[in-house]
């Protein structure tokens, strides 16, 4: 384990920032949003639908509770959600950088304790980086590709040095997380399993579990970050328990009784019928409607052109054209949700519309002609009469496959040797939103001669088969923030096509895409990276890779009157949508 002389120029911070200067000054109490005089105690209890087979969420096998990566997670800076992109010590007393980011460096508070009482150590950074960029889940080894040299500097610091320009490496290396290296002696990292449960210092600690039943969170009482100012006046909540339940009515019903004491609804139509329940009527729930800045991200079906039934463009645009939204909106939601129109819709970096120009253009001029028809020009997602039957997009559909080869026989839309059009819809069991959905749509797909199979599997099979990439359309949810940076790659990354376990489910492999990727890690104005972003919107966009669905551009959540949240709501971020963070409970 190497030494380097500690740099003449570096200068030590309490927080570092995409562009620009973090917004808190180094002697800020608390975060914006929290409230430093919540009160602690209480329980918030969420209903989640399907199952886990796994306490480890820094691997890629096993089904986990997503909620763990967070809880267990625990790293040298934490983000705050007032803010674009910018990071605050945690396990971090201070980050100092190279003139061009080139490195970074961190050093480690001095009496950081894992929830055994044993110190975190250097030695515990160092293990927990080399780990979890050689063999854990994908969403951590890109960021490992590009690390040069891990060495330490002192008794309590380390110093990352990275392989190429690239600005936002020295924030994605405060947000590791770090792992008891002792704990993992004589264990496979990378198996999963729930006899393991990993040792954390963060503030919450597994206190109880039953493999598929539910998992008991509870707050250490000797959490060594309390004081911190990122951790002041929050994880206020005793236990966070997640109950897991077959399906959504389940769920509901177990809310509706009292099991469950908050609930994040997204069906808007359920929203207005259903919460009506005595709980309502007596005040005992409350019904709260938040309001946030986020993208909208990207909800829908997603098509496998590893597939041959999908690689063709303009197939896809027909799948697109048959699902009939503007129908299946009103029966969903009465028409209350708008659509996703793009991976950024409901933010400044979502594409234009009409042509690209300015910057944009100028970003994609070299990739025009291998670049989706659309992409430049302008691309929009049809839009029905409403009615059943949606004519236009059915005739569209029709001259769209047409095109591509396909036309319909006898009632089947086959090709020039008589081979069926046929596909398999892949969906978790216990989405009955989604379920109901496919319903709608299959009737619209069986206009154009194409019947599809609809296989509905358990969360675990759901998720070793995406993992494997084995489908050929599935329900899709990518959450994006105002601050896309190399996760991008993994989303949606050529390299990242090929990664089992990755998250580009669509497969998309495109030098276009990757070189916008490339360019809004690189850009060195605000200007440019919006551009960038803009223009990686059009190109998966207009790659009609995904059929999109509603948005949800406001929070609904029904909670027990016990549960409180402050009145300064953070600007971007999951929150509220994920409570615990800075809710409170209160007789």
């Amino acid at each position: 384990m190497g030494l380097v002389a500690q740099s003449a120029f570096a200068e030590p911070r309490h927080g570092i920032a995409m562009y620009g200067d973090p917004a808190l000054p180094p002697d800020f109490v608390s975060l914006p949003y929290a409230n430093p005089d919540a009160p602690k105690g209480g329980q918030i209890v969420t209903a989640e639908v399907g199952s886990f087979d796994s306490l480890n969420p820094f691997i890629r096998k096993g089904s986990t509770p997503w909620q763990l990566r967070f809880f267990l997670g625990e790293s040298f800076m934490g983000r705050s959600l007032d803010e674009p992109f910018s990071l605050y010590g945690v396990l971090a007393e201070s980050v100092e950088t190279g003139p061009n980011r080139e490195w970074v460096e961190f050093t480690l508070r001095d009496g950081a304790e894992f929830s055994d009482g044993s110190p975190v150590t250097i030695e515990d950074v160092m293990w927990s980086y080399e780990t979890l960029g050689t063999v854990g889940h994908p969403r951590y080894l890109g960021f490992w590709a590009k690390v040069a040299s891990m060495e330490q500097t002192g008794d309590r610091s380390v110093r990352f040095t990275f392989t190429e320009e690239d600005r936002e490496l020295a924030l994605l290396a405060g947000l590791r997380p770090i792992l008891k290296k002792a704990q993992w002696d004589g264990v496979d990292f990378a198996e999963s399993t729930t006899e393991v449960v990993p040792i954390t210092s963060a503030p919450y600690v597994i206190a109880d579990y039953e493999p598929g039943r539910f998992v008991s969170l509870r707050r250490n009482p000797d959490y060594w970050g309390a004081d911190v100012p990122f951790r002041v006046g929050t994880n206020n909540l005793d236990e966070v328990r997640l109950e897991f339940f077959g399906d959504e009515t389940a769920a509901f019903e177990a809310f509706k009784v009292g099991e469950v004491n908050s609930n994040r609804e997204f069906n808007v139509a359920r929203w207005e019928s259903q919460y009506n329940f005595p709980a309502v009527q007596d005040g005992d729930v409350v019904l709260s409607i938040l309001p946030h800045e986020r993208p909208s991200g990207m909800t829908g079906f997603v098509m496998n052109t590893r597939r041959d039934q999908f690689a063709d463009w303009r197939v896809r645009d027909a799948m697109i054209h048959a699902f009939n939204f503007e129908f299946i909106n009103e029966a969903m939601t009465g028409s209350a949700q708008p659509r996703i129109t793009s991976y950024w819709s409901n933010s400044p970096l979502g594409m234009s519309n009409g042509p690209a120009d300015g910057r944009v253009a100028e970003f994609l001029a070299p990739f025009a002609a291998d670049l989706t028809p659309g992409t430049i020009e302008g691309y929009t997602l049809p839009v029905s009469d409403g009615s059943e039957r949606n004519r236009a997009g059915t005739a569209a559909a029709l001259a769209q496959m047409q095109a591509a080869g396909w036309t319909v026989q006898n009632g089947v839309m086959a090709d020039a040797s008589g081979a069926p059009f046929t596909f398999e819809i892949l969906l978790p069991q216990g989405g009955s939103e989604n379920q109901a959905i496919i319903d709608m749509y299959t009737v619209s797909l069986a206009r154009i001669g194409v019947t599809p199979a609809v296989a509905v599997v358990d969360s675990a099979q759901f998720a070793e088969r995406t993992d494997a990439f084995d489908f050929d359309m599935t329900y899709y949810r990518r959450g994006v923030s105002l601050s896309p940076g190399n996760e991008q790659y993994v989303y949606y990354g050529s390299e990242a096509a090929d990664t089992p376990g990755g998250s580009n489910l669509m497969g998309v492999k495109s030098p276009a895409v990757d070189a916008m990727i490339g360019r809004l890690l690189t850009s060195e104005s605000q200007d440019d990276f919006v551009a960038a972003v803009k223009a990686l919107d059009r190109t998966l966009t207009a790659g009609r890779y995904v059929i999109p669905i509603y948005q949800w551009n406001i929070s609904r959540l029904a909670h027990a009157k016990e549960l409180k949240f402050p009145d300064a709501l953070p600007i971007f971020g999951d929150w509220p949508g994920w409570q615990p963070d800075v809710w409170w409970y209160a007789e």
